[in-house]
């Protein structure tokens, strides 16, 4: 196939490890399927740790290990223990009895949002009863538990890998230059020496200009932006309109922890609690296209708030859905 201009836009997968047992028995989050098979696999460890009589199962089903203490694991922990409050409440038993266990190498959770809300959102998983163990990871993963990196055994049924993305495995098999497993860009998003090809979003390794020597995290905003720089540059490469580098206003960031409590750094204003609760909602419903669509979220806002959370199996996606793709991160030997 021929080609006069090329883009390179083909995303990022789950980064998986080579430890035993991970791309078996742990779900990601990358996925809607990944995400709804995850809440219905909480569901249904709950419910049958409530009709089962042998006492240490018990706890493994009520054991639910998160990996990655950035935004995504942070907030997939703090909505499941939401989750699991409803499902106490609804099916009679203690909701102390659900253990939540958050891991991380780092020295702190989300480290993104700087320490000051780090130790607020840290503060809010101690206050829900999180074992968060920073400088901590997995070693084996197995169906009934698992093995840390420090040699002890905990008993779950229930792991959830949320520790980042990397670029797309057509990435690694172009034979250019790549820089933290994305492809090296130039800030008018093209490719280095190969002027009529150009690259974007989570497989781009974009320059950060307002951080000289950083690349743009991989993130939807950014994706969403330098889709329209490279739309317009890729028409300058043809003759129509001028091209333009690629470079973001950082506004801030929001931290959804759950019912109440929020963490947000609105253009640096440090917010935490409620104030950053409003502001985390509103931004949400700001970035969502069309107004239907946001009366519709508003709607599912207030029911929330009115009404105890649904625990109902969706029953839309399967385990076959939701397994990672071995070539998703790990590297696989080349078939020559």
């Amino acid at each position: 196939m021929s080609w006069d201009r090329l883009v390179l836009t083909p995303g990022s997968v789950t980064r998986l490890f080579d430890i035993p047992g991970l791309a078996t028995h742990a779900r990601g989050l990358k996925s809607t399927a990944e995400a709804l098979y995850l809440r219905d696999h909480v569901l249904e460890q709950l419910e049958l740790a409530n009709i089962d009589d042998d006492e240490q199962r018990t706890r493994a089903r009520r054991t639910i290990v998160v990996v990655g203490a950035s935004y995504s694991g942070t907030e997939l922990t703090v909505q499941l223990h939401a989750l699991a409050d409803a499902a106490a409440q609804q099916l009679g038993f203690d909701p102390t009895t659900v253990r939540f266990l958050l891991l991380d190498m780092a020295e702190q959770v989300m480290p993104e949002v700087g320490e000051r809300l780090g130790a607020a959102a840290m503060r809010v998983l101690r206050e829900r009863g999180v074992d968060v163990r920073l400088g901590t990871t997995l070693k084996e993963v197995h169906s009934d538990h698992v093995v840390l990196s420090d040699d002890s055994r905990v008993d779950t049924h229930t792991v959830a890998w949320v520790t980042g993305v990397t670029g797309a495995p057509l990435i690694a098999n172009l034979g250019l230059e790549t820089e933290r497993g994305r492809l090296k860009v130039q800030a008018d998003l093209q490719v280095p020496g190969l002027p009529d090809v150009f690259a974007a979003g989570d497989a781009a390794a974009v320059p950060d200009l307002t951080q000289p020597g950083k690349i743009t995290p991989p993130t939807a905003q950014h994706a969403i932006r330098q889709g329209k720089v490279l739309a317009r540059n890729v028409a300058a490469s043809l003759g129509h309109g001028t091209k333009k580098t690629y470079k973001h206003r950082d506004m801030g960031l929001v931290v959804d922890l759950g019912p109440g409590h929020a963490v947000a750094n609105p253009l640096n204003v440090h917010l935490s609690g409620m104030p950053a609760k409003v502001v985390a909602r509103a931004y949400h419903l700001y970035a969502i296209p069309r107004f239907v669509n946001r009366w519709a979220v508003s709607l599912a806002y207030l029911t929330d708030a009115v009404f105890d959370r649904s625990v109902v199996s969706m029953g839309l996606s399967t385990q076959a859905d939701a397994n990672f793709s071995t070539s998703e991160g790990i590297p696989m030997p080349r078939v020559h």
